[in-house]
């Protein structure tokens, strides 16, 4: 069935109109079929819905191929706390016993409620494309990783910085980037409390006043507190470390240096 998704994706081009007119009618449909999204920038979401929207966009812009492509292998559909710098992730597995293959697509939920908070100091970009719900933000997303997969149907390799890659997506989805520019929890811990890698901070643990240096910001700090007892790191130092939620935390100095 890769033959007949080959000849689609390799044989079409839709005109801006067209891809407004088969995303709007499928934003619409899912707020119509699912039993969890109400509203465009809902606070709920379930993988249910990832599948909802999966179907749609095959059944609008690939005539079903997609799945017939799957063939009788697993799909599966995931939200992911882990991804907290990718929008979303395509995921192909091979079982080392029997060969069988597996999928998964999975959108970080992580990202998804980070952005469109009452107050966002930037504009919501995804595939290049300016998002103004999650719902929008999730289709580009999905846009995204349905090539993923399509590519690793069709030619069993995916990467999205090559060129075969973005033609995809522009001919289909009018895609102008191959990244998005959601607001990462990194960013958030940033620009609302001004904490990044490096940064001094002071925080309670157990009753006690500790100070530490940051040393990455994902949906926690990271924090290294020196202590002799501790794991030595590259700089001979050594440190225990704490994971610390970054409204916890308060900056007492500048970027601290060989951390």
């Amino acid at each position: 069935m890769s033959a007949e998704l080959h000849h689609i994706i390799t044989g079409q081009k839709l005109r801006p109109e067209q891809v407004a007119e088969r995303t709007v009618a499928i934003h619409l449909e899912l707020l119509e079929r699912s039993s969890y999204l109400k509203v465009p920038n809902f606070h709920i979401i379930h993988p249910q819905d990832l599948e909802l929207l999966f179907d749609a966009y095959d059944a609008a812009f690939f005539q079903g191929a997609v799945r017939r492509a799957v063939g009788n292998a697993p799909l599966r559909f995931a939200l992911s706390k882990r991804l907290t710098s990718a929008g979303g992730k395509t995921k192909r597995t091979r079982t080392r016993a029997t060969g069988a293959l597996s999928y998964e697509l999975s959108v970080s939920s992580t990202i998804l409620f980070n952005s469109f908070e009452e107050g966002d100091h930037r504009a919501i970009v995804a595939c290049g494309l300016e998002c103004r719900d999650r719902l929008e933000a999730v289709q580009r997303i999905m846009e995204h990783e349905i090539i993923h997969l399509i590519e690793l149907l069709v030619w069993n390799k995916s990467k999205c910085s090559a060129s075969r890659f973005q033609a995809i997506t522009r001919n289909f989805f009018g895609h102008k980037a191959h990244t998005h520019s959601l607001i990462t929890p990194r960013e958030t811990a940033y620009v609302k409390h001004g904490i990044r890698s490096g940064s001094t901070v002071t925080f309670v643990l157990d009753g006690k006043q500790h100070v530490g240096v940051v040393n990455r910001v994902t949906r926690r700090a990271t924090v290294l507190i020196e202590d002799p007892q501790g794991v030595r790191y590259t700089n001979g130092k050594h440190y225990f470390k704490c994971y610390v939620p970054v409204e916890l935390l308060t900056v007492v100095g500048g970027i601290a240096r060989g951390s």
